[in-house]
């Protein structure tokens, strides 16, 4: 096989490239700049293991010459200045035209800038792995700073030979891209895609839930807790066998049973037929696999792999794994994954334990793993995904990451956030953790939901634990009450799972980060960057995730939440909070901190326990009132699909009585097939009342009513007025024209009384603050409140309350 095609092997055009005698300039574009050293005067024009395309458009620039051999490349926001020399901090730098901050304006060669401040410097990028991790742990850097420039060495980046194998590079250079684009962070992740190659577009099935346990389960075990799950309505898309499917129990004279590729018979007698029974059940099905220890003697398919590569089957000689030797993967794949394949697994998970080293210098075998399967599924008509860490810049072609064994902590749950977004910083946006945390830590209900509901708000919700009999997360071990919150956000994951493809397709054809740090979007804002943990999920949430437990008086969590401008409001209590500021939000255990812009129109599924791969046959829009636009994308399935886009633009027009206007037009590409839903609802968020409603379909008018009390999985958020109407093709021209539309106002003593209701603090206390409440409004209430001894929290919770209603 060949690990790369012929379209990735496009080298730069001669006019963008710029040479003396060691030293090569190509401009790609205007802002990214490679900059190459030779010994030996020769460059490369190979793609490399990071960049498969350096075929950019023209860039406008202007070279000037020295008479001692340095130069000058100047465009329209940058001047690069080279003395001739060796590589040097004094002799080569960029320098921005406009610089975006005051301490430093110029890129050196070899210099470090310090990080300064929270708010300065390099933003990072992502990590190998968690493994062991308890808490932060070190990032490697990304390409975006405040700074507006960084560089991206590629200088020890196996090449990829003309012959689409790996090649060892001449250590005798250097290869640097340096992006210089100011901050604009997407202008520069535009160009990393471009140079690197796009961010691979996941099957709909990776976006539901999935199940995952480090457990010795027998294929009737593990139908039956597929089948509790969906009796109890708690959706999964993705089974996940972790080492136990294979053999384990090995003569220790071969090694361990830590690698292997033949199914135990003592659990699964029939793989294939246990395998179309998770798909029967909409199931996608991954293997975990260890690669490390190679082919030994016990597999089932080790005769034919040892025949494919010279070895005696009866010597019993163990077959190393040598992802280097394309004889080797030729072998690894025909004989070892395709015949496991062909039994109904969908992809694998590939839980590295290879090192670092290979027989190519250069070459990690981690990424050449994560390569060769995801071309090898695409090779075979399929939309490939794996699960496996991270192997460096340009990882994004090869979802999903598996972040590695993590400490079942609070401070392990409070880095993710962070740790997920900031992985956009390099490109890399499909994280996957161990949702509830892989090992030690203690028990702790509350821990365990509060990572659930981080899960359900994150790329990829896998829930996952280690062979301890104390460590299941199933939701029912939760007791009664967090089980039931579990299941309910579980549900809201598959729920949510229209409006996360389109986020999957916009991340494909347009770069955008699925989950992205706030300062992607507001890059001169100090506060967006000191907020670590909050960020955006899709082009309208935003998620401030609850990292601590909640107090023990106040029986809420708090956490501080930098907001826009704008109006945001609450997805699951309706409460409206004005942005521009900094303010903390309380949440009890059942509520967390998921807040939509206004304007927005999200896409859900109606009914979660459908199968995920599939484009819902009943599907809810749920409209916050603006005037704005937004996105629903869906597909064919196929492996490489067209996009169905459908835009949803609102307007809405206050009138002088307090009640709106609002019209809602949907508007699909030309030459999309139909696309005819049984039932199209229109869930309008926090209106209370309307005076009329009219549907048109391609200009006719459609019948379409009010319901009450909804009780599908799409309403199972804050009140909405819920209007529907069936047999409606999303692909014509939809508009819905609403009028007299009141918003409802929350009784902020009705939310006061429940938190107090809550509260486990002193009876006459709650009386005291009760009565307050009662008798005092504006300023006056909130002095008095603080005045009467209430704990912090609760002061900040009830607070809270009152604020929010004013904003309603």
């Amino acid at each position: 096989m060949t690990i790369t095609t012929a379209t990735a092997l496009r080298t730069a055009r001669p006019e963008s490239v710029i040479e003396s005698e060691h030293a090569r300039f190509t401009v790609l574009t205007e802002r990214l700049i490679r900059i190459e050293w030779s010994d030996t005067g020769d460059f490369v024009d190979l793609p490399t293991a990071v960049v498969v395309n350096r075929d950019f458009p023209p860039a406008d620039f202007t070279v000037t010459r020295t008479d001692d051999g340095g130069l000058g490349i100047r465009t329209r926001y940058l001047e690069l200045q080279y003395d001739g020399r060796e590589f040097s901090s004094s002799g080569l730098s960029i320098s921005l035209h406009a610089a975006p901050d005051i301490h430093y304006s110029t890129w050196r060669y070899g210099e470090q800038i310090p990080r300064m401040y929270e708010t300065r410097g390099n933003l990072g990028g992502t990590a190998r792995t968690l493994d062991e991790v308890d808490g932060d742990c070190p990032l490697e850097p990304g390409i975006l700073s405040t700074y507006g420039f960084e560089a991206l060495d590629d200088s020890g980046s196996v090449l990829i030979g003309d012959d689409g194998w790996p090649r060892a590079r001449p250590a005798n250079g250097c290869d640097l891209y340096v992006f210089a684009h100011g901050r604009d962070y997407q202008g520069a992740l535009d160009d990393y895609f471009r140079l690197t190659g796009a961010p691979a577009l996941v099957p709909r099935y990776a976006l539901g839930n999935w199940w995952s346990r480090y457990w010795p389960y027998s294929s009737g075990e593990f139908l039956e807790l597929m089948d509790g799950f969906a009796a109890q309505r708690q959706p999964f898309s993705v089974a996940v066998l972790d080492m136990d499917w294979h053999l384990v129990d090995v003569d220790p004279a071969i090694g361990t049973g830590w690698t292997g590729y033949t199914w135990n018979p003592e659990l699964f007698p029939d793989p294939a037929a246990f395998l179309a029974e998770l798909h029967r059940r909409g199931l996608a099905v991954t293997l975990n696999v260890h690669p490390a220890d190679g082919i030994r003697r016990h597999e089932a398919s080790y005769p034919a792999v040892a025949r494919a590569i010279g070895v005696d089957p009866e010597s019993g000689d163990g077959i190393v794994f040598d992802i280097g030797s394309r004889e080797f993967v030729e072998a690894y794949l025909t004989e070892v994954h395709h015949p496991i394949e062909e039994q109904g697994v969908d992809f694998w998970w590939l839980d590295w334990q290879s090192g670092g080293i290979s027989r190519i210098d250069g070459l990690d075998p981690l990424w050449m793993l994560n390569h060769v399967h995801v071309t090898d599924l695409q090779d075979s008509g399929k939309r490939a995904v794996t699960l496996s860490r991270y192997a460096g810049p340009g990882s994004h072609r090869y979802p999903v990451g598996f972040s590695g064994d993590t400490h079942a902590t609070w401070a392990s749950l409070d880095f993710q956030p962070y740790f997920t977004s900031t992985a956009a910083n390099i490109g890399y946006f499909w994280w996957s953790h161990d949702i509830g945390g892989h090992m030690r830590g203690r028990t702790d209900p509350e821990l365990t939901l509060r990572w659930m509901q981080f899960g359900v708000l994150s790329p990829v919700n896998r829930l996952h634990s280690s062979a301890s009999p104390f460590g299941s997360k199933e939701p029912n071990l939760l007791g009664t009450e967090l089980a039931g919150i579990a299941a309910r956000y579980l549900r809201l994951r598959h729920a949510l799972v229209p409006y996360l493809y389109t986020a999957a397709h916009r991340a494909h054809a347009d770069g955008v980060p699925v989950v992205r740090p706030m300062y992607h979007a507001h890059p001169y804002t100090d506060e967006a960057y000191l907020h670590r943990n909050v960020y955006l999920l899709g082009p309208d949430l935003l998620v401030a995730p609850i990292t601590t437990p909640v107090d023990g008086e106040a029986q809420v969590a708090a956490t501080a939440v930098w907001l826009p401008d704008g109006e945001w409001t609450d997805l699951f209590s309706g409460r409206r909070y004005r942005g521009g500021r900094t303010t903390t939000v309380h949440r009890a255990l059942d509520a967390y901190p998921v807040l939509v812009r206004a304007g927005a129109v999200l896409p859900l599924a109606m009914d979660a326990m459908a199968p995920v791969d599939e484009n819902p046959a009943r599907l809810a829009l749920r409209v916050f009132e603006g005037t704005s636009s937004s996105t629903i994308v869906e597909d064919d399935g196929t492996a490489r699909p067209e996009p169905w886009t459908t835009e949803a633009t609102q307007t809405s027009t206050r009138r002088e009585d307090g009640r709106s206007d609002i019209r809602l037009v949907l508007t699909s590409g030309a030459g999309l097939p139909a696309r005819t839903l049984e039932t199209l609802a229109f869930d309008l968020a926090g209106i209370a009342s309307i005076e009329g409603a009219v549907l048109l379909v391609d200009g006719v008018e459609r019948p379409i009513a009010q319901v009450q009390d909804p009780t599908d999985d799409a309403a199972d958020l804050a009140d909405a007025l819920r209007l529907e109407a069936h047999d409606v093709d999303l692909h014509a021209a939809v508009e819905l024209r609403i009028t007299g539309a009141r918003r409802r106002v929350r009784s902020a003593r009705h939310d006061a009384f429940v938190l107090l209701q809550r509260a486990r603090i002193d009876l006459d206390l709650k009386d005291r603050a009760l009565a307050t409440i009662e008798r005092a409004q504006g300023i006056a209430l909130a002095d008095e409140l603080a005045g009467i001894g209430l704990p912090p929290v609760l002061l900040g919770a009830l607070l809270e309350v009152f604020a929010t209603a004013e904003a309603a």
